[in-house]
């Protein structure tokens, strides 16, 4: 009576482990004095520390359950090990657990015990906590890659904002600001002229402060704007206002020779007309840097369906020829590049023999 429940014994305290058969062949003093409840008691005291060492926790776990039930402290401790550690580990470690189950069924043949059913049992836990690992693991990684595409958007659109701020600002500010240091340094050079002329050069020099800031506040305001907003929008230069900073640049003593060749101008997009206003501006503001008094020759042609080309040359000035004084950041003709390849077109700048050659071309769909 005493050596069946001795046999009973064992099947009562396998764990759902691989591991767990081999109390079924161990000689029967060692399973009456190590098979207990303290090794699985054990295993699951080592669970707290299964984060901070999954695969040794894993396999301490594993251990115990050749000794006692300790069928939780496996499924868990494989299940951290997948979500925590790399995939290739987590295999290595599926592996070295499944890895007894051969060697146990030929011990229980031997010891005259089937125990298929057991590794079955013990295998189908081990393959499903692993799995479910595996697939927390994975959503775990799609859901930091979705957060990472997430900042990297906004990244990148703070980076487009930010950049279409500093085009804006320099290409309304430069082309202002420049004429009032053309007419402040005439002034200065000139102390001796007749009042009428001082008096007319302060009153274009309040004026453009004054088109300065109004043109700072139309920034502003853009910026400000809602994406949908139900108010009017505020005016953006066109290509027809490309006359009027022809003209206005005329009158701080820039000689500018302006010929336009467009078919249908009304019906040029705003993007278009827009993109050209600003490539025109910032040319005339640095012939103005870096050529003072030179003529400038500027060319707009084209038509729907061709696109519109801008042809800007003015000769470059001979060494030794004073230059008007003002600085330049370097970024107008960047911008300007950034510009005309947000509108699908190109630009091109640069010395072609004595003349310095700006020149852009902005696609007009049909």
């Amino acid at each position: 009576m005493q050596d069946r429940g001795l046999s009973l014994y064992p099947q009562l305290t396998s764990g759902a482990g691989p591991f767990g058969m081999l109390g079924n062949v161990l000689p029967w003093p060692v399973r009456v004095v190590d098979v207990g409840e303290f090794p699985a008691l054990l295993a699951c005291a080592l669970l707290w520390w299964r984060r901070r060492w999954p695969v040794l926790v894993a396999v301490m776990a594993l251990v115990a359950s050749t000794l006692s039930p300790a069928a939780i402290p496996v499924i868990v401790s494989l299940f951290t090990v997948a979500v925590c550690k790399p995939a290739r580990t987590a295999l290595w470690v599926m592996a070295g657990a499944l890895a007894p189950v051969p060697a146990t069924l030929v011990l229980n043949h031997y010891a005259g015990l089937s125990g298929v059913s057991s590794a079955l049992f013990g295998c189908t836990f081990v393959v499903a906590a692993m799995g479910w690992g595996f697939l927390v693991s994975s959503l775990h990684e799609r859901t930091d890659r979705a957060e990472a595409e997430a900042v990297l958007r906004a990244e990148r659109a703070q980076q487009g904002a930010r950049e279409e701020i500093a085009r804006e600002m320099h290409d309304v500010l430069a082309h202002r600001l420049s004429l009032l240091s053309v007419h402040a340094g005439a002034l200065e050079f000139n102390p001796g002229a007749p009042a009428a002329e001082i008096g007319q050069a302060a009153g274009v020099i309040r004026q453009s402060a004054h088109q300065a800031l109004q043109d700072l506040q139309l920034v502003l305001r853009v910026l400000r704007a809602p994406l949908r907003s139900t108010t009017s929008e505020p005016s953006h230069p066109t290509l027809r206002d490309v006359r009027r900073l022809v003209d206005e640049s005329s009158a701080a003593g820039m000689w500018i020779k302006l010929d336009q060749d467009i078919d249908a101008p009304a019906r040029v997009p705003s993007l278009v007309g827009r993109t050209v206003y600003r490539i025109v501006q910032e040319g005339l503001t640095n012939a103005r840097k870096h050529a003072p008094g030179e003529p400038v020759h500027i060319t707009v042609r084209g038509k729907q369906g061709e696109g519109l080309t801008v042809d800007m040359r003015n000769p470059v000035p001979s060494k030794g020829v004073p230059g008007a004084g003002i600085p330049g950041s370097g970024q107008g003709l960047i911008g300007l590049s950034e510009r005309a390849a947000l509108a699908g077109g190109h630009l091109d700048h640069g010395r072609a023999g004595d003349d310095h050659h700006l020149h852009a071309w902005i696609p007009w769909p049909v």
